[in-house]
């Protein structure tokens, strides 16, 4: 007799991270239902790798929601503002960096809640991290805590006792830790993009904040990074994974 899996919505950028997020997810079980989101972001090619994405890990569906974040700014991921490149991974751990785009995973984590209650589905996995992050304060365990308990109260499914759980399962993954994992699990990273400040054929920039991190974590992982770079840093001078 054939069971039904649980269903889980799965945030999906096109990043190593949600990939790996949504690797996790299939290898727990659960069928997934991939959410993507056209917000405006200069970085738009991590969509076409979502949708490869997608198609690799067999996602049940793939939504790409457009979305206008570009109305507010104050981002350089969407509006005309500078990504900074470069950076010490000193600078990079201190303050909250330009690339931050405001709520976005509030606006991201509130389309999936939507989407997990019509699907009458009680799990939605989101590739957030606490360690090897730039500073994002949507990235922290307690911002996730606070939301799951808002969807409890906020929503018919929460009231009626099948509230939703935000699953975070790369929260105290170093990014060397995320690529192992994904690694083990057959993600293919050739597919992902991590970059902010592609070229228009989707070559990574090798000098921002997203591109440093990544290129040290499969330094740290004792992997080769599949993706092509523009530029490359001389040295990345790995350090061990934290526990």
């Amino acid at each position: 007799m054939n069971q039904t899996k649980p269903k889980a919505v799965v945030l999906l950028s096109g990043g190593l991270d949600s990939a790996t997020t949504a690797a996790v997810a299939r290898n727990q079980g659960f069928d997934l239902y991939a959410l993507s989101f056209d917000y405006g972001q200069r970085h738009r090619v991590e969509l076409r790798c979502a949708e490869k994405l997608a198609r690799h890990l067999g996602a049940q569906e793939h939504v790409i929601l457009p979305i206008d974040l570009r109305r507010f700014g104050r981002s350089a991921l969407t509006d005309q503002i500078e990504v900074p490149k470069g950076r010490s991974f000193e600078q990079i751990e201190q303050g909250i960096p330009i690339t931050y785009v405001p709520a976005r995973n509030t606006i991201f984590l509130a389309y999936a809640l939507a989407w997990a209650e019509v699907l009458e589905s009680q799990d939605i996995f989101i590739g957030v991290n606490a360690l090897d992050y730039s500073g994002y304060p949507d990235c922290r365990p307690e911002y996730i805590a606070a939301f799951e308990k808002m969807a409890a109260l906020a929503t018919k499914a929460g009231v009626e006792g099948r509230p939703v759980r935000i699953h975070t399962p790369l929260i105290h993954w170093t990014k060397a830790q995320i690529i192992q994992k994904g690694a083990e699990l057959g993600v293919d990273f050739a597919l992902t993009s991590s970059c902010y400040d592609p070229s228009p054929q989707g070559v990574a920039c090798g000098a921002c904040d997203a591109c440093l991190l990544r290129l040290r974590g499969f330094a740290q992982a004792g992997l080769e990074d599949p993706l092509p770079y523009a530029s490359k840093p001389t040295q990345l001078a790995p350090q061990p994974p934290r526990p």
